[in-house]
């Protein structure tokens, strides 16, 4: 009987080996006509005016940044919500300190503008 490891080590190994197998084959198998329709930006079925470069505004990943510190901290409060008597006065404490610190993060951010969404309002044009 194999070991717990060469079973790992077999998954691992056909794992690696379909998914080289499937680029080789994607390679040798897709159609490699290159013409200047194909290459050119499609934008709603208009030719591109400018550049298609666009600079995002970092509040856009600072807002994401603090998501997905958040979406963690459910993960880590609702299991231990609901074990919490098991785990006694000590995870509670615990928790606690945890709960602040992230509450003066979210505080440090509000404070610095990161949550402020205050975008140019574009006025509309008149026909004046």
């Amino acid at each position: 009987m194999m070991s717990h490891y060469a079973v790992l080590f077999t998954f691992a190994l056909v794992a690696v080996g379909f998914s080289a197998v499937a680029l080789v084959a994607a390679q040798l198998l897709r159609p490699s006509v290159h013409e200047a329709v194909k290459e050119s930006t499609y934008e709603c079925g208009m030719e591109s005016v400018g550049t298609t470069e666009v600079k995002t505004n970092i509040r856009f990943y600072l807002f994401a940044l603090l998501f997905v510190i958040f979406d963690v901290e459910a993960l880590f409060v609702l299991p231990w919500a609901v074990t919490v008597r098991a785990l006694g006065p000590v995870a509670l404490v615990e928790m606690m300190v945890f709960l602040v610190i992230l509450f003066l993060g979210l505080a440090y951010a509000w404070g610095k503008g990161a949550l402020a969404w205050d975008f140019p309002v574009k006025k509309p044009i008149s026909g004046d």
